[in-house]
Parts: structure tokens; sequence; C-alpha cells
């Protein structure tokens, strides 16, 4: 398994405390870059102000520092663009009871 992979596996172990979903379903990760040890994360939360703000991106960066041969990630909260359900993956909408049968690029 290569480093990009299995950092998208860390970090579907980190939870959205009041969903129970993870962070990678839910669409909070906009971009994950990885160069030379170093890991870059831009995402966002569901909410501007949200309470477990430091919560969810210290679990981001967490779960991502225990990758073998990884010396430094960091973490960057965007709003822009804000986040929007439509993010969501199919397997999150399960997960919330919202299943839709429309295809993801038209969600």
């Amino acid at each position: 398994m290569d480093v990009r992979e299995l950092a998208i596996q860390q970090l579907k172990t980190v939870l959205d405390p009041e969903l129970g979903i993870n962070v990678v379903d839910l669409g909070l990760i906009y971009d994950l870059k990885i160069e030379d040890g170093h890991i870059n994360v831009l995402m966002t939360l569901t909410t501007p102000g949200c309470p477990l703000h430091d919560s969810i991106a210290g679990g981001v960066k967490r779960a991502l520092e225990h990758i073998d041969g990884i010396r430094d990630v960091r973490v960057q909260v965007t709003w822009n663009p804000p986040w929007t359900p439509e993010r969501m993956s199919e397997e999150a909408l399960r997960q919330l009871g919202h299943f839709t049968t429309m295809p993801s690029k038209e969600r």
C-alpha cells in the first residue's frame, strides 16, 4: 500500500464525534499533499465555529503522524469553499439514513 492510500485509510479512523462518520466520507478533506516525509492536509468542518474544531483537526494530525516515514503533518482548516452535504459519500449518506440512488457526479 502506498503512503497516500495509507493516509486515506488512517483518515477514515477520524470520526466527527457528533455524527459518528469519518472525515473522508463526510467530504471534509479537500486536499492531501505528501512529499518527502511531510503531509499537508487542507480540510474543512461542517460549520464555521464548530466547537469540535480542535478535536477533529487534532485527530487528523495524530492519525497521520503514525505513518512510517512521516516526519511532519500540517493541517489547515479552510472555509472556502464551504462544506455542503453534497460532499458526503454514499456511505456517509447511508449511515445517516439518507441514501440516494442519484449518481455521485449529480449530487
